[in-house]
């Protein structure tokens, strides 16, 4: 069962044939900016030879769905001698998509490049023998023209992760990230916690309909096994409380460019009171901004 509430994400006829070219000094952080993109609906190809580009970009923008036109490249120095012809191939590229193709250009100062360098213990790919600053040097060359092509220029010196993220989704869509999907899910202690709960709460201090004969068939979906469970004073308190933590829990999960969470209710068998909570909050939470809403019952068929 799926609920959804109102997305932060904006979509448009436009952002729908957005072509972008991502590049920037090797460590600056391409390879985490092209997964923030895809996690956003692009379809995305890291290291495409130059040749390919025009002939990439007509077949994603020829196509008639919507989230494969909206696409991303990485091209840099593993390009090899023909990055040369990056300029020349890219003003193709504007011509042929005008406003829709965009460049992110992403740099960083040698100090940081080289300390990420070292805690990775990768090669740069233009070093070969030479030390790894000389390669960096090298690449700044090469790259500078293209760099004064940008749109954008990203500095992810003090960026970590999920920054980085943010910031390459607010440059590709002009927004901060994708809705955080929350699943509500219901379930009963005799089989074990799910292992992807994100919050775990344990409802088995609520008043059990398993003990009422003419409740006991039905489940916590049912109008008088909920009214059974919640109609108390502790239930009142519990659901009043726990709302508060979860408005101010999810903006910060949000925040920190969390994709999912699974927050999930648990009483003795999966049932009752466990299945009455996960649909309370699932009703009381669904129109929160910036999250999409579904309901889960692991248990509630079990006999």
């Amino acid at each position: 069962m799926k609920r959804t509430g109102r997305s932060r994400t904006r979509r448009t006829a436009a952002d729908q044939g957005t072509f972008l070219v991502v590049t920037g000094y090797s460590g600056a952080g391409k390879s985490h900016a092209i997964r923030a993109l895809e996690d956003v609906g692009y379809f995305c190809v890291d290291n495409l030879p130059l040749a390919l580009l025009t002939t990439f970009a007509d077949l994603t923008q020829q196509s008639q769905q919507g989230a494969s036109r909206r696409a991303a490249v990485v091209i840099d120095v593993r390009e090899g001698a023909s990055l040369t012809q990056f300029p020349g191939v890219y003003r193709r590229l504007q011509r042929q998509l005008g406003s829709r193709v965009r460049l992110l250009f992403l740099e960083a100062p040698d100090a940081a490049l080289l300390r990420r360098f070292s805690e990775t213990r990768r090669p740069h790919p233009l070093a070969g023998a030479r030390s790894v600053a000389e390669g960096l040097s090298r690449e700044r060359q090469l790259l500078e023209p293209i760099r004064r092509l940008a749109d954008r220029v990203i500095d992810t010196t003090e960026l970590n992760v999920h920054e980085l993220r943010k910031r390459m989704q607010e440059a590709a869509d002009g927004s901060a990230s994708t809705p955080l999907v929350v699943t509500f899910m219901s379930f009963g202690f005799r089989r074990g916690v799910p292992q992807d709960a994100d919050l775990v709460f344990d409802v088995r201090f609520l008043p059990n309909p398993h003990f009422v004969p003419s409740l006991r068939r039905w489940s916590g979906r049912n109008a008088k096994v909920a009214d059974y469970v919640l109609r108390s004073r502790p239930a009142t308190r519990f659901i009043r409380l726990t709302t508060d933590l979860l408005r101010f829990l999810i903006p910060q999960y949000i925040e920190e460019g969390k994709t999912y969470l699974t927050i999930a209710f648990g009483c003795t068998g999966g049932r009752h009171r466990s299945v009455a909570l996960a649909e309370t909050f699932a009703r009381r939470l669904g129109s929160m901004r910036g999250i999409e809403v579904q309901v889960r019952h692991r248990d509630e068929k079990d006999v």
